[in-house]
């Protein structure tokens, strides 16, 4: 084994060969493996995978567009990274993908237009955004100084060629791996600047991803999983030997629910990435989502100044409360009159929900349902009309005006926003991308 094996993270990686809406075998074998992709994406949020890949197999910009659809779909699910494969034939195609919400996209380098395409896309959009794939390691011999300029990772197509690809470049690559024992994988991952396995091995053994890991760790091979900073026995239990944990969305910070942990629902949580509770009327251990689906994903674990309660803010599938309410707190005891601090966000959510309802259920009289009888032309002029307000407003001492146009301009763009499909959580995930 490598002595430097353990310097990059190694990472378990299933991928979606997507085709027709299917997910088929493989990208020379159409035999659908599963009609619903997404069902698969869940499956590996269970099971602790550490990213995704999508290959778009759509031909025809029709499927192309149905494609990115679902790849849009699998992005909102998924409690991984995904990287967008396949497709790609200009820059256009590689920001469609990234809106999609792939945090990542991939080139093939066996094509002489990605490579053409290369260094544009790079400077548009990051490095970091940005791999490429090959066969034949001589591919990357012969385009070393572009990969190495405007790439941040590899995707090697053909095990065979990893020692070949050591050889030639520093970058770290991830492997596509149909067929081969669990345990060469250990071999594999050894390798210095292998970064992750993807491929049918891994699609094929997603229920094994945390033995696999545990293996890697007791071979010294780096992998992403939790670590502690505290102990179980760092922490202050009430008389019942449990400590109670208050249950965080780590996006909006509404607080979901609390329940109590013992040890094996704390070190099992850890060791999952899933929140596992301790149930005090059953006795018994209880992971969050086991029979509802309701699951809910750990973002972070921190424990308050008494080291006595756990905050965990996670990512919340469905409903957390067991009433089907997203949130168990909602039966208000008694309520004084105040202003709410507005949270923009939420501000932003709720004037878009409007909207949306004034679509499904028109009301006469309703500006914005005006709006949208008048179609696409008609919001598009508005939207343009007021742009210029801005810029005319901007022109003038102070910041009033300014405001007051600006806010008619979001109203407006959330109006385009209903009309075309979107939510505010892609905005919000295409800016923190940038």
């Amino acid at each position: 084994m490598n002595g430097n094996s353990s310097a990059i993270i190694k990472k378990f990686v299933p991928c979606i060969y997507l085709y027709h809406g299917h997910a088929v075998r493989r990208l020379t074998d159409p035999a659908v493996v599963e009609t619903d992709p997404l069902r698969l994406v869940s499956l590996y949020n269970e099971n602790g995978a550490d990213g995704l890949i999508v290959f778009d197999m759509s031909e025809g910009d029709q499927e192309h567009e149905e494609a990115l659809d679902m790849i849009r779909d699998i992005c909102a699910a998924a409690e991984m990274d995904v990287i967008g494969a396949g497709n790609i034939r200009r820059m256009e195609d590689v920001k469609k993908l990234l809106y999609a919400g792939c945090r990542r996209v991939v080139l093939d380098f066996t094509r002489e237009s990605n490579r053409a395409i290369t260094e544009e896309v790079s400077l548009r959009f990051g490095k970091n955004k940005i791999l490429a794939s090959y066969e034949n390691s001589d591919v990357i011999a012969a385009s070393r100084e572009l990969l190495e300029q405007y790439v941040s990772a590899l995707l090697l197509m053909n095990p065979h060629q990893i020692r070949e690809t050591e050889s030639v470049t520093d970058l770290p690559f991830y492997v596509q791996v149909n067929q081969v024992a669990l345990n060469k994988l250990m071999e594999i991952f050894a390798y210095e600047h292998v970064c992750g396995v993807t491929g049918n091995t891994i699609n094929d053994n997603y229920r094994e991803v945390l033995t696999l890991k545990n293996l890697c760790k007791e071979n010294g091979i780096l992998v992403e999983t939790f670590e502690a900073a505290y102990q179980w026995d760092d922490l202050r239990k009430n008389r019942e030997g449990l400590i109670p944990v208050v249950v965080q969305d780590y996006r909006t910070r509404e607080v979901l629910m609390m329940a109590y942990m013992n040890q094996e629902a704390y070190e099992q949580t850890i060791r999952t990435g899933r929140m596992t509770y301790f149930s005090r009327s059953r006795g018994q251990l209880w992971l969050k989502g086991e029979t509802s689906g309701h699951f809910q994903y750990v973002k972070s674990l921190t424990a308050d100044c008494d080291m006595d309660t756990i905050l965990a803010r996670v990512s919340q599938v469905g409903a957390a409360c067991h009433t089907g309410a997203r949130s168990c707190f909602f039966n208000e005891i008694t309520k004084k009159e105040y202003e709410e601090t507005a949270n923009p966000l939420q501000v932003l959510e709720d004037v878009l929900d409007v909207i949306k309802d004034r679509k499904l259920h028109p009301k006469e009289g309703s500006y914005t349902n005006y709006l949208f009888d008048k179609g696409m032309d008609k919001i598009l002029k508005k939207l343009g009309e007021e742009a210029t307000e801005i810029v005319i407003a901007a022109k003038n001492p102070g910041s009033n005006e300014v405001k007051y146009e600006m806010s008619d301009f979001l109203y407006h763009m959330m109006v385009l926003m209903v009309q075309k499909g979107i939510g505010w959580e892609e905005i919000m995930a295409e800016l923190a991308n940038r």
